[in-house]
């Protein structure tokens, strides 16, 4: 079986068989979407639900919504013969461990599942919140997942401030 790891603001779309596509997560959120008609699936990772209202984000910030995610995710696997109506949703993470940044887990796995409601998207599986980190298993050919608790911490980082735009100065001379 070919492995496909994932890792935060990742996503990846599978159409054949024996792939398994995996990931660990802590606050985060992995969904898993699959077309049990079309055998398409796939998996996304991301850091926080969706930008603040009025919060600025660069495009390469934007890779880190579940807004953004779930987009790339679900348009890749209609460019594979995905349809969206056939869409059925597995949905893991969301653990509050890091302390002193409240309930970044229960936001994420809020937002997920208020999008596959919006979308009108089954939830078959849900395993979201608590304090411990998930390992993910995904086989998007046929839609089956596995979810087992880590007994250590996945390492997340806090997410960064939005850089700052860079300054042109100095000069330059042409010769």
């Amino acid at each position: 079986m070919r492995r496909i790891p994932i890792i935060q603001g990742e996503h990846a779309v599978v159409s054949e068989p024996h792939v398994i596509i995996s990931t660990l997560l802590g606050s985060c959120v992995a969904v898993c979407l699959y077309d049990p008609v079309a055998k398409v699936g796939g998996m996304n990772h991301f850091l926080l639900g969706e930008p603040g209202v009025g919060q600025a984000v660069s495009p390469v910030d934007m890779q880190r919504y579940g807004v953004h995610a779930m987009e790339l995710l679900i348009n890749g696997m209609m460019g594979k013969g995905a349809s969206r109506q056939q869409l059925r949703a597995h949905i893991y993470g969301g653990a509050n461990i890091i302390s002193g940044l409240g309930s970044i887990g229960s936001s994420n796995a809020a937002f997920a599942r208020r999008f596959m409601d919006t979308e009108g998207i089954g939830i078959g599986h849900c395993d979201v919140g608590g304090t411990s980190a998930r390992k993910v298993e995904f086989l998007p050919h046929d839609g089956r997942s596995r979810c087992t608790k880590v007994a250590q911490a996945v390492p997340e980082v806090a997410p960064r401030p939005a850089p700052k735009p860079a300054t042109h100065g100095g000069e330059l001379e042409l010769f």
